[in-house]
């Protein structure tokens, strides 16, 4: 049995006028993430991670944001495409862990939501994957409400 892992980095504008998308899940807040697709920051960190832990490149060279295909797209059909890509080189995801960093809403009552939907998506246990969600405590651009980070690690096994 083999084992790989990858490491996953996405940012994006907070705006008005877009929904707040994170993990699947719509949140209900006054601004929403700024993207070419729904610009779910934190299921692109996770896609960035698989992609990355089979050498496979980023999610701009397999969903270009010149692509108007995925213009507004749903970031969890894109999920999907990206597991595709995983089983179709013979691996399964074990556990991902992850990190959004935004000052506000809060997000810890929509996490069981977020699991569910990637864990769903993925073919994993809920227990596999881990939302952890934290301010930059008033400092940067996230620190002023202008944008959210999130950070993934995937490990993947050979089926």
């Amino acid at each position: 049995m083999k084992f790989r892992i990858g490491n996953g980095y996405d940012v994006h504008q907070l705006v008005e006028g877009r929904k707040l998308i994170l993990g699947g899940v719509e949140i209900p807040s006054e601004k929403g993430l700024l993207g070419h697709s729904d610009a779910d920051v934190l299921l692109h960190a996770i896609m960035d991670a698989m992609l990355g832990a089979l050498s496979l490149g980023d999610i701009g060279k397999h969903f270009p944001d010149t692509d108007q295909n995925y213009k507004d797209i749903d970031s969890k059909l894109l999920l999907q495409k990206a597991i595709e890509l995983v089983k179709a080189r013979g691996y399964q995801v074990v556990n991902c862990d992850s990190v959004l960093v935004l000052e506000k809403p809060k997000i810890a009552r929509y996490v069981p939501a977020m699991k569910t939907t990637i864990a769903n998506i993925i073919g994993c246990g809920e227990d596999d994957i881990s939302i952890k969600a934290t301010t930059s405590e008033k400092l940067g651009f996230v620190g002023r409400e202008e944008g959210a980070v999130a950070y993934a690690v995937v490990l993947l096994q050979s089926l």
